[in-house]
């Protein structure tokens, strides 16, 4: 491994270090850095996946075994093949047909601990891809095209990042590019690339579901617990530290009015979600109940989360360096520990409360006693998550920000509108737990809430790329809106655009370019080769012969408007559990079908528009098919 030296100033003394060098360098072990990672390596890179945490997977290891998706259509890449292994890992210890091999949900409902014995065997494959935990990011060193990989004079490149460890002490690391996959944006935040923080008013994007005004409000945060109600697993609310029974009491009237009927449910009038379907083993995957009088996510309580307690921070670029507070590694973490404890004290409190107060009526509290902490997860941490759920914290502005129009369905058509330099997809409409709260915990309302079913929408290769910043790729605080971004936060979603990281900081490096200037047609012919869509197609799914050539031609155009939006009476079609439904109804390629007239002058014109007028056409016969002819065009055209 080659070595660099970086002369650090520390205090008032001075010492050299000397920095190891990777190709790639990642930042956050989240599902998108895991992503990212296992891209890069499959490509032949040296990889650093850096985290602070003491284990990778982020919350997909957390808590969040209910993974958001609408469809198992959309699932694709690394993301599916992560859920597949799932899957197979019950299969192998439980049995062919076990019910813990069903429960997994196709092996999107996966514990904790499976998806983490399944994410370090994916990593643990690629010896090219080195994983450190418990590295902290503490300083970056940038330079005015310093890698000599762009000829502009705007944009800098990320030329060393500083770590400190546990121990405390620090370890310099180079790398020709940099994929910031963390939740917050800290990688990116040091390398100083604008952001935002808050949410756009309605007459800055003309989005309905922005405010009328912009504000620095965040979606609420929340740990996602992992309880059972089976006694052999079952382990009971310790009284926590700092408990203050006041501070609990409010939930008494609700709970004698009738407006809280219940302590666990899958939603109002229940206080604590348990997640349907349930988990594998008899567990549950808890979240806070939308629209519930009683919360689990605190919105407000978690402003300074992205910052700290320094407050603006640059969110506008290196032009307003003089407003940049010190980058500080503790500062951060000081405000974001106060920040997680607080939600933990009444997550937890508000739980031993209502399992063990003389006040709660017998029912309720005989129902909350049946409930508890999984003994077999988060054994290290008292049975407790190590992460809160950060729904929303910086988010990049980028080369393109992504925003509730990308979801927005196309004139005449059931598919959203179409994005031709996409991806990644998604199928999970714009979902937001709230921003603020009015009024009491008990029985107050969240404000800023909103679940809107949208169609499958594409994801531009601009989200990932910062405007400043020539070797640096940001899928975890991507690009986006307020309500653009309550599309994006979603772990599936979130891997893909690792995914399309990791594939694109191995082809800048190959040809030597800016992230900005990697082709997009090749990256996504190299996404498709790896079974990851660009384009939501329900009946040619990862793993089918034509995937690549259906994908091409989707994201083209060629299967828009196919359906009129009378094809599906609203966007979702026949639910199959809680959050889950069948595939979108419009949105199939149909192969088998007749090539009609009509669609064959469209395809044809299509091809022209973006080939040129001397393009060459498949000879289709109108008795064939239209996969005969996708075939045919994407060997003329594209396949070689």
């Amino acid at each position: 491994m080659r070595r660099i030296l970086w002369l650090l100033v520390v205090s008032f003394s001075s010492s050299a270090l000397w920095a190891e060098e990777f190709d790639v360098l990642i930042y956050g072990a989240t599902p998108a850095g895991i992503a990212a990672a296992l891209a890069a390596g499959r490509d032949g890179e040296r990889v650093l996946l850096v985290d602070p945490a003491d284990h990778p997977g982020g919350m997909l290891t957390n808590g969040l075994s209910h993974s958001d998706f609408r469809t198992f259509e959309a699932l694709n890449g690394s993301f599916l093949e992560f859920t597949r292994r799932v899957e197979g890992e019950y299969r192998k210890i439980y049995g062919e047909d076990s019910p813990q091999a069903r429960q997994s949900f196709r092996g999107t409902n996966g514990e904790p601990k499976v998806n983490l014995s399944v994410l370090k065997a994916m990593l643990e494959e690629l010896p090219r891809v080195r994983v450190q935990q418990n590295w902290e990011l503490e300083a970056l060193k940038c330079s005015l095209n310093g890698n000599g990989l762009s000829s502009s004079v705007a944009l800098r490149s990320v030329d060393i990042a500083l770590f400190y460890d546990a121990k405390g002490e620090r370890h310099p690391v180079a790398a020709r590019y940099f994929i910031d996959a963390s939740y917050e944006g800290d990688l990116m935040f040091a390398a100083e690339v604008s952001y935002k923080v808050g949410r756009e008013g309605r007459d800055q994007t003309g989005e309905s579901l922005a405010p009328l005004q912009a504000d620095d409000e965040l979606q609420g945060y929340n740990f996602r617990l992992i309880m059972t109600n089976e006694a052999a697993n079952r382990v009971l609310m310790r009284r926590p530290e700092g408990y203050a029974r006041a501070d609990f009491e409010g939930v008494l009237e609700l709970l004698e009015s009738g407006k809280v009927t219940k302590i666990f449910g899958a939603g109002p009038p229940a206080i604590f979600k348990a997640q349907v379907p349930s988990l594998p083993n008899g567990k549950f995957d808890i979240n806070d109940v939308s629209h519930a009088p009683v919360r689990l996510s605190l919105p407000g309580e978690n402003r300074a989360w992205p910052d700290g307690d320094a407050g603006v921070a640059i969110r506008n670029g290196p032009e307003r360096d003089t407003l940049r507070p010190p980058f500080t590694r503790l500062g951060f973490g000081m405000a974001r520990e106060r920040i997680a404890q607080a939600h933990k004290q009444w997550a937890v409190g508000l739980l031993y409360f209502l399992q063990n107060d003389p006040s709660v009526p017998a029912a309720f509290r005989e129902e909350a006693r049946s409930w508890g902490f999984a003994r077999d997860e988060f054994s290290d941490n008292h049975f407790f998550p190590g992460q809160l759920y950060v729904r929303e914290a910086r988010r990049m502005q980028g080369e393109y920000v992504f925003s509730q129009k990308d979801t927005e369905t196309a004139p005449g058509d059931t598919r959203a509108v179409l994005r031709r330099d996409a991806i990644a997809i998604g199928d999970y409409g714009p979902n937001c737990h709230g921003t603020a709260h009015q009024g009491s915990r008990f029985g107050g309302k969240h404000s800023g809430e909103f679940y809107k079913p949208v169609a499958p929408y594409q994801i531009p290769y601009g989200v990932l790329l910062p405007s400043n910043v020539d070797n640096l790729l940001v899928p975890g605080a991507a690009s986006s809106t307020h309500v653009g971004f309550c599309c994006l936060r979603f772990e599936p979603i979130w891997m893909s655009l690792g995914e399309a990281a990791g594939h694109a900081a191995h082809l800048a490096r190959k040809s030597r370019l800016p992230v900005q200037q990697v082709d997009v047609k090749v990256l996504q012919k190299t996404l498709q080769a790896a079974s990851s869509a660009t384009v939501y197609v329900s009946d040619v799914l990862p793993g089918h012969p034509d995937f690549a050539s259906v994908q091409w031609w989707g994201t083209l155009g060629g299967l828009h408007g196919l359906a009129h939006p009378s094809a599906g009476k609203g966007p979702l079609g026949e639910n199959l559990a809680g959050q889950y439904y069948k595939a979108f109804p419009g949105h199939s390629a149909a192969l088998e079908a007749a090539l009609e007239p009509e669609i064959l002058e469209g395809w044809s014109k299509l091809v022209r528009s973006v080939y040129g007028a001397d393009a060459p056409l498949p000879e289709a016969a109108l008795g064939g098919t239209r996969g005969q002819w996708i075939r045919m065009a994407w060997m003329l055209l594209e396949k070689n």
